[in-house]
C-alpha cells in the first residue's frame, strides 16, 4: 500500500513543532506530526502535587540507575529528578560524543510536547541590536530579517500563549503584549531601587514569563506551586501539550504519531523536493516511510541537523540542503555559571507568599549605548530574592531536636544573580555525523566540537564582577562571587547549525526559514538562528515558526511548492 500523502509533515512536537502543527492545520492542511518519544497523559504523567513521601526514594531517586542511564541529563539537577527524569532521554539509547576536554551537555526530551514540558518559560523579544550585530561587527553573516519583520509575529504568539511581564520601554528589550506582571519580593524591590540610584544604565524588572496571571484562552491562572518542570495540570504555563497541539487537534486535520524516530529525508533531484521521510518505529524498530507536500523540521537544533546530515545524497554528499557547507556549523549556546549572591538585611518580619514560578531580570547594559572594553555583545541576569525555609538544613551542620527546632523558622533574606551571556557564531563550533556510533534505532549519531571563545570567557568574568558590584550597591552582606563558566549546552539554548542568511553560498535557510536548496523544506527550531543574542530564544523560535507557516501556505496556494 502506498504511503498516505499529507499536505504537511512536522518533525517534532515541542515548542516549534506544536506551533507548526497549529498554524498549518488551522490554514486547512492535513498535517502529520512525527514524535520520536511516547505520548503524555497529564493525569498520569504530571506529578507536581505528589508529596515527596509517596515517592519510592523520597526524592533522592535511584542514584545508581540515574548515573548509569542519564549521566548527561542529570546535569540539569533542578529538573531531572525523581519526579521528572522521565521527561529526559535515556543517554544510553541516545548517545553522542564530543572532543576530550571539551564537554558538551546535550539535554533532550523525547515525548509528545518535547522540552516544552520542562522549559524555563522566560519569553523575551529580540531587538535590532541583535539582528544587526553581525553585519555591524563583521561577524559571521547578516540576518536576513530585522525586528520590523518579526514584530507582528511576536504580537501574534504572545497573544496566544500568554506572557506576564512589565513594560519598560527599553530599545534593547522591546516590550510585548503582556498579561499583568507577577510581584517582586521586598528585597528584589530594594535591589531595583539601588540599581536606579547607583547606575544609569541598568534596571531590574520581573521576568517575562509564559505563565498566566489570569485566566487566558480557557487556561487557569497560576496557583504558585512552583514546580513547573513536573508538568502543570492546570495548564497555567505554555507548552505545546497544553496549548498549540490541542488547538491543532480541534481542526480535525492533525495526526500525531508517537514513537516515530526520523532517520532521514528522501530527496528527488528532478523536482528538487523532499519526496518522503524515512522513519524507524521506536517500539518495533520497523522501517516506515511518510510523504508530504511540505516538511517542517522542528526536532531541535542538533536533531534537525542530524537528520539533514544523515540525508546525504550524491548531489549533497555532506548533508541535504548543504551546498553552502554551513550545515552543522556555527553551533551556539548561552554561557552561564558566573554569578553572585548575598544576604539582604531587613524585612525579617516579612514572608513570601506561595512559590512564584519566575524570577527577576536585569536586561543587557553592556555595548548598548557605550562600548564595553574587552568583549562585544552583552549579557543579562536572571535572579531572585527569597527567604529559605527548612530545606536550608540540607547544607547546615546539625543533629537532634534543637537542630530540627531551629529549622522551623525562616532564614534570612537572600538574593542571587546569574548571568546569561551571548555566544558568537564560530564556524569551528560544529557537529558532524559519527557513522561508527549508532543509537538504539541504528541511526548514526553526532560528534560535537564546541568550546567557548575568548569573547565568551572575557564576558563571563565581567558578569561576576558586575553582579558583585550591584549587590554591594544594594547593601547586601556576605557577598559570594562565582567566576566560572558552565559547559556549552547546559543553558539548553543550543542554536545556529542551519542558519538563515541572504546568500545561499553562506547559509542554509532564507528569510522565511526555507532551505535555499530544497524548496519544500523548512527548519524553524533553534538551528535556524544566525546569532544568539543573550535573551532566552524560545519566543523567537515560535514567532519565526508562525511566520514561516504563513509563507509556506501562501507559496502552496501559488503552486510554488
Amino acid at each position: 500500500m502506498a504511503p498516505t500523502l499529507y499536505d504537511a509533515i512536522v518533525v517534532g512536537s515541542g515548542i516549534t513543532g506544536g506551533w507548526a502543527a497549529k498554524e498549518l492545520t488551522e490554514k486547512g492542511l492535513n498535517t502529520l506530526v512525527l514524535e520520536a518519544g511516547r505520548s503524555i497523559v497529564p493525569e498520569r504523567d504530571y506529578v507536581e502535587h505528589v508529596p515527596i513521601w509517596e515517592l519510592k526514594h523520597r526524592g533522592w531517586d535511584d542514584r545508581f540507575e540515574r548515573e548509569r542511564n542519564q549521566p548527561i541529563q542529570r546535569e540539569v539537577y533542578y529538573a531531572c529528578d525523581e519526579y521528572s527524569h522521565k521527561f529526559f532521554v535515556n543517554d544510553l539509547e541516545n548517545p553522542y560524543s564530543f572532543d576530550p576536554g571539551k564537554h558538551f551537555s546535550w539535554i533532550r526530551g523525547r515525548q509528545v510536547g518535547g522540552k516544552s514540558i520542562t522549559w524555563g518559560r522566560q519569553s523575551y523579544r529580540w531587538s535590532d541590536l541583535d539582528f544587526e550585530a553581525n553585519l555591524k561587527e563583521g561577524i559571521a553573516v547578516d540576518w536576513p530579517i530585522r525586528y520590523a519583520d518579526i514584530a507582528p509575529w511576536y504580537d501574534y504568539v504572545e497573544e496566544f500563549i500568554g506572557v506576564s511581564g512589565q513594560a519598560e520601554g527599553l530599545r534593547q528589550l522591546p516590550d510585548g503584549k503582556f498579561l499583568p506582571p507577577m510581584e517582586l519580593t521586598c528585597v528584589e524591590l530594594d535591589l531595583k531601587d539601588a540599581l536606579e540610584k547607583h547606575f544609569d544604565d541598568r534596571i531590574l524588572t520581573i521576568g517575562r514569563s509564559a505563565v498566566l496571571t489570569r485566566v487566558h484562552k480557557g487556561r487557569a491562572a497560576c496557583h504558585y506551586c512552583g514546580v513547573c518542570h513536573r508538568g502543570c495540570i492546570t495548564q497555567s504555563y505554555f507548552s505545546s501539550l497544553n496549548s498549540t497541539l490541542p488547538a491543532a487537534q480541534k481542526t480535525g486535520r492533525l495526526t500525531i504519531r508517537p514513537y516515530s524516530v526520523v532517520h532521514s529525508l528522501n530527496f528527488d533531484s528532478k523536482t528538487r523536493k523532499i519526496s518522503g521521510i524515512r522513519v524507524i518505529d521506536a517500539q518495533t524498530k520497523n522501517a516506515l516511510e511518510f510523504k508530504g507536500r511540505i516538511v517542517f523540521l522542528c526536532a531541535s537544533t542538533l536533531e534537525s541537523t542530524r537528520i539533514l546530515l544523515n540525508s546525504a545524497t550524491p548531489e549533497f554528499p555532506n548533508g541535504l540542503a548543504n551546498s553552502s557547507a554551513e550545515l552543522g556549523h556555527n553551533l551556539m549556546d548561552h554561557h552561564m555559571g558566573s554569578s553572585a549572591s548575598g544576604i539582604m538585611p531587613g524585612h525579617e518580619d516579612k514572608m513570601p507568599f506561595g512559590n512564584r514560578p519566575n524570577g527577576f531580570y536585569i536586561p543587557r547594559f553592556s555595548n548598548v549605548d557605550a562600548k564595553q572594553k574587552g568583549f562585544v555583545r552583552g549579557y543579562g541576569y536572571q535572579g531572585g530574592g527569597s527567604r529559605p525555609g527548612w530545606s536550608r538544613g540540607l547544607n547546615t551542620v546539625g543533629l537532634g531536636a534543637d537542630f530540627k527546632n531551629s529549622l522551623k523558622g525562616v532564614g534570612k533574606w537572600h538574593v542571587a544573580l546569574e548571568g546569561f551571556g551571548e555566544c558568537l557564531p564560530q564556524h569551528n563550533n560544529y557537529a558532524e555525523v559519527d557513522k561508527e556510533k549508532l543509537d538504539a534505532w541504528g541511526i548514526p549519531t553526532l560528534k560535537i566540537h564546541c568550546t567557548w571563545g575568548e569573547n565568551e570567557l572575557a564576558m563571563s568574568k565581567d558578569i561576576a564582577i558586575q553582579a558583585g558590584e550591584m549587590l554591594a550597591a544594594a547593601g547586601a552582606k556576605d557577598i559570594e562571587i562565582f567566576q566560572q563558566i558552565t559547559p556549552p549546552g547546559l543553558a539548553i539554548h543550543e542554536m545556529g547549525t542551519a542558519r538563515m542568511g541572504r546568500d545561499p553560498k553562506t547559509s542554509v535557510l532564507n528569510a522565511h526559514n526555507q532551505a535555499h536548496d530544497v524548496k519544500n523544506l523548512f527548519v524553524t527550531d533553534g538551528g535556524c538562528m544566525t546569532s544568539s543574542s543573550c535573551v532566552n530564544p524560545s519566543l523567537t523560535y515560535m514567532a519565526l515558526t508562525a511566520r514561516a507557516c504563513d509563507f509556506a501556505f501562501s507559496e502552496m496556494k501559488k503552486n510554488n511548492l
